[in-house]
């Protein structure tokens, strides 16, 4: 697979649909350093299931597509990175870990940290809870806010899972006080979780 051109290719097309509305919709919801291409999610959705049909039996030139599109600097392609990991992911969690922690550093919004946290381990959630507590672990203690915040998304799925709410917790204890809205933000949404397994 010619990933370059492939990537080229993702792109162009997203150009194609892109609308002076998407990209003033996107910079008002997403603050921040981000450079939209400007098309809503519907687009990145479909496009994401076209992808994931033409990969489905080869699981490894998907999960080399999702580690490129990272690299580009549009959060609708890093978006579609993470819904490509979250089909293929299965094939080699321990790459797509490591895809998941390598682009963290690079995050510089909640739209694509979100992506990352909810779809991209989405899944191996079930079977490597120990291996993503570890991630979330690391990044928690990190000086960059998204990867501080990517670390408490990563866990909200297992919110849901009482037996795992004590680890969560001592992770949280982590950023206990800290001052960054987006951080703050992510474990209010977490801590309500709790709440509503109660």
């Amino acid at each position: 697979m010619n990933t370059k051109k492939q990537i080229d290719d993702i792109i162009i097309r997203l150009q194609k649909a892109s609308t002076p509305e998407g990209i003033a919709a996107f910079k008002k919801f997403i603050p921040g350093e981000v450079t939209p291409i400007g098309v809503r999610m519907p687009v990145i959705n479909q496009l994401a299931k076209e992808l994931n049909t033409q990969l489905k039996s080869d699981k490894e030139d998907a999960l080399a597509l999702a580690e490129q599109l990272c690299l580009t600097t549009y959060p609708e392609t890093q978006i579609l990175a993470a819904k490509i990991l979250e089909k293929a992911g299965k094939k080699n969690p321990a790459l797509t870990l490591k895809i998941v922690e390598q682009f963290s550093g690079s995050i510089n919004n909640w739209a694509v940290c979100d992506a990352f946290g909810m779809q991209a381990c989405k899944g191996i959630v079930k079977t490597h809870f120990d291996e993503i507590t570890k991630l979330s672990g690391r990044l928690i203690v990190s000086e960059n806010l998204w990867q501080r915040r990517l670390a408490i998304v990563l866990m909200e799925y297992y919110t849901r899972e009482k037996e795992k709410h004590p680890a969560i917790k001592e992770l949280l204890l982590k950023v206990k006080g800290d001052k960054e809205y987006y951080v703050k933000k992510a474990v209010v949404w977490i801590e309500r979780n709790f709440e509503k397994g109660k």
